[in-house]
């Protein structure tokens, strides 16, 4: 669990999610019909080596199937974990984009959902009700307040438009392992605790335009909605402070 301790700490985080933001902000104009989303995870992975990083999800997981990509590329029913291949983005798909850097130690977590060209009104209205989903969550992130207050607010804001919330994954802690203590759900569920200051996590609602029920393929990364229902997925790296709550990573909406 990150409890930033000093300025260098804190600092270091910013930069990593500076860099992060950055990153995404130049790959935002590349993703369009046509692009193997595999070309998309090699520019990841240079422009991060070029920045004097290391992608942080490149070979993360267990040792007999590690993440084989820098960059999560996650179509219309894929809800996280999509893994870059051959298959090319199409006019009117969601795409979302998951990615880290670990910057000098210091780790950053970032997710935003595009849509390219054309899409349905359905569409467009889940990505916007996911991204403010993730907005609500990040208001109900105070010090002294209960975690599962963040859960209620996306889960409540969801509701109201009758999306379904994905229960089986959730945001984390964040900052110096890509994934730490607490978890941080979207369904109020598991412990409680208070949030103190100098508390990193990655809040990343992840909404369904159906039900919340998720599947993982055979790939055992990929993530889908189980009734073949479109998702969005939106994530910020924040950190608490006694008196605020600060976003780390830039906004890209």
């Amino acid at each position: 669990m990150v409890r930033l301790k000093n300025e260098k700490q804190i600092d270091g985080i910013r930069e990593s999610c500076k860099a992060l933001s950055a990153m995404f902000r130049e790959i935002i104009p590349l993703v369009k019909a046509g692009v193997e989303t595999r070309d998309l995870d090699r520019w990841v992975q240079n422009w991060i080596k070029k920045a004097g990083g290391r992608p942080a999800f490149l070979g993360y997981g267990p040792k007999n199937n590690p993440f084989p990509g820098a960059l999560c590329v996650s179509i219309n029913n894929e809800v996280i974990h999509g893994i870059p291949s051959r298959r090319k983005i199409a006019e009117g798909d969601l795409v979302s984009l998951d990615s880290g850097i670990d910057l000098g130690g210091f780790i950053s977590d970032q997710a935003l959902t595009l849509e390219i060209g054309t899409v349905s009104e359905a569409a467009r209205g889940l990505n916007r009700v996911t991204r403010e989903c993730l907005y609500q969550g990040i208001a109900a992130a105070r010090a002294g307040d209960r975690l599962l207050q963040i859960a209620r607010a996306v889960e409540a804001h969801a509701k109201i438009y009758g999306y379904g919330v994905v229960r089986q994954f959730c945001g984390h802690g964040v900052g110096f392992a890509i994934h730490e203590d607490p978890a941080v759900p979207n369904i109020p569920h598991g412990p409680n605790p208070r949030m103190s200051g100098g508390l990193v996590i990655a809040i990343e609602p992840m909404i369904n335009l159906g039900s919340g029920d998720v599947e993982v393929l055979d790939d055992d990364w990929t993530v889908v909605t189980a009734d073949d229902a479109l998702s969005a997925h939106w994530e910020h790296t924040v950190a608490i402070f006694q008196d605020h709550t600060e976003i780390l990573t830039d906004r890209l909406d």
